[in-house]
This record gives C-alpha cells, structure tokens and sequence, in this order.
C-alpha cells in the first residue's frame, strides 16, 4: 500500500479537525451528555470508520479495507476495555460527572500522542529486524493469559503507581476540584486541583494500553497508515461511548475472556507469520518454515468479530441471570 504524503497530511487535518470540533463542543458547555446525545455520537464516529473502510475498498481492494476493519475492531474492543479503567479512576477520585468529558477527551488525546510514538516506533522496527515478530507474538500471547487469569480490575484492586503517588507528595493540592482548573490560589498559596492527578492516571492508564494494542494491531496489518488510522477511528467517540454504555460495562462480565482470546489468537498468528518468514540463522538454517500456515484476513476478522459477539451476548445472558436471582432472594 503506497500512501503518498498529501493523503497523510489530508488525513491527518480531517482527523484533527474532527477532534478539534468535539474539544469545542466540550469547551462551550461542560455537561453530562444525555443517552441520546451520546448514542448518535457513538453512531456518527462508527458511521465515519465504516465509510472510512469504504474508501478503502474502492481506492485500493477489499483486502486493505478488511485489515483496516478488523484492525478497528481489535482497537475498538480494546479501547472499551479502557473504559473499565477510566470509571475506576473516576470514581476513585470522586471526578463530577459533568466535568468528566473534558477528563475523558484529554485523555483521549493523550493515547492519540502516545500511540502515534509507538507506531512510528514499531514500524521502524518491524522494517529493519522482522525477529520483533515474535517479541510481539509472545507479548501478546502473555497478555492474554494476564486477561484470562486477572479479569477486569476493580476500584479495590485499583493502586496507584509510582508517578501518582509521587505527585501527591510532592505537590501542593486541593482537596476540591474548581471546574477544570489545574490550579487555583487558595489563602495565599497556588495549589494544583485533584484534577492534575486524575489526569496523570488517565495518562499512565493510557500508556499502558499502548503496549498492549500497538502489537495487537501489527499482528493483523504492519501498513502504517491502516495502524495509525484504525486506532484513530477506534478512540474517536470513547467518550460519548463512556456515558453511553454507562452501568452496561459492569455488565460485560466476560469481555476480558474474549479480549483474551482475541490477543492469543493475534498473538499465535504473529509467531506463524514470523516462522513462515523466518531468517533467524538458530531457527530451521535461517530459512522459513514450510509448515507454518498463512491465515487470511478474513478468517482473523470472523474469529475476531465471533469471539467478541459470544462474549457480549454470554456477558449479557449471565448479568440477567444474576439480577433476576438477586431479585428473587427474600430479604431479611
């Protein structure tokens, strides 16, 4: 896929200027987005990926639009996994709910950054050593065993790191939040608002996402431009999809099993890629493996998407289940 520079730049300017105009709606009135507000939202960012992927189809074939597809919804899948994190830290830091979405949309463009690093990064050195193939299948296929056994965190589960706690100590903050404020001057003195420290777990968090889903994404396409723009599309409408989904993410009890699966099977398909290319001189003489098969794209994307489907729709059949036999217990 050969993507010249004014494709890039056109690129890059509709995505920001998309992300400017949300940071503008947000600026103008801070508030807790209704159902309705945020379901069209929701709606309109899917709605652009998948027209994105249209043009893709009728630019280049339909097998860059279906890497771009099931590479949007491996981040996408991901990034709700996020969600289950940032209503921690919410909660945990006792964030308003109307000022949640300014929270929410810098942490939003703080992943953008990060994960911009960690693509360029990535693709310089799937260019140059093809053996980070298996780092990165390894990596995955670690991961995942982490989802299965660990499951989605919970407020009590919830530390901070390193970084947070160190905040705390050395800097002078408020114990109440003023708006969106980073600072405000109290008796005196400037002190930094809850806000600065909330926004450094939403950072961290962020941070530690990327090293799970930039490997994920180069196990189903290593096109620079399809990585950097279904990751894009993936976190556009986080935001509204976090109020949308609202008290439904408690409800997604086996979205870590799925997402598990999903980062082995990644994981598994980035080692068979790497044996069949294989020039490591230890490995088979330095010559690729014969046996190692190739898995086409649209067999990943209905593994992914049927993995994903079984375990939302088990999630919601078991949350059912356990609320109508919580209701049926007689109290007292």
């Amino acid at each position: 896929m050969n993507v010249s520079a004014w494709v890039w730049a056109i690129s890059l300017v509709v995505l920001m200027a998309v992300l400017i105009l949300d940071l503008i709606v947000i600026g103008r009135r801070p508030h807790e987005p209704s159902l309705r507000e945020s379901g069209l939202w929701v709606a309109f960012y899917v709605g652009l990926a998948l027209v994105f992927g249209v043009g893709l189809a009728l630019t280049n074939n339909f097998t860059i639009a279906g890497e771009f597809y099931t590479g949007w919804l491996t981040e996408y899948s991901l990034s709700v996994d996020n969600l289950f994190v940032f209503v921690i830290i919410m909660a945990r830091f006792g964030v308003p709910r109307q000022y949640q979405q300014k929270v929410l949309m810098i942490g939003i463009v703080l992943a953008l950054v990060l994960r911009g690093g960690f693509i360029a990064a990535g693709a310089a050195l799937l260019a140059q050593f093809s053996w980070v193939f298996y780092i990165f299948g390894a990596f995955l296929i670690y991961t995942a065993i982490n989802f299965f056994r660990q499951g989605e965190p919970t407020e009590e589960e919830f530390k901070e790191n390193v970084l947070i706690r160190w905040t705390r100590r050395a800097l002078p903050v408020s114990r109440d939040f003023s708006g969106t404020r980073l600072m405000v001057h109290e008796n005196g003195r400037r002190l930094f608002t809850p806000m600065l420290i909330v926004l450094i777990a939403i950072g961290t968090t962020d941070l530690v996402f990327a090293l799970d889903s930039i490997p994920a994404i180069f196990g189903i396409t290593q096109e620079p431009y399809l990585v950097f723009t279904a990751n894009v599309f993936a976190l556009m409408g986080l935001r509204q999809l976090y109020f949308l989904l609202g008290g439904l993410l408690d409800r997604l009890v086996y979205l870590n099993i799925g997402l598990a699966v999903v980062l082995g099977f990644i994981g598994v398909k980035l080692v068979l890629e790497a044996l069949a290319g294989n020039n490591l001189g230890f490995l088979n003489g330095g010559e690729p493996i014969s046996w190692a098969p190739h898995i086409p794209i649209w067999l990943s994307l209905t593994i992914i998407l049927g993995t994903l489907a079984i375990a939302t729709v088990a999630s919601l059949i078991k949350s059912s289940r356990d609320r109508r036999t919580e209701e049926q217990v007689p109290v007292g």
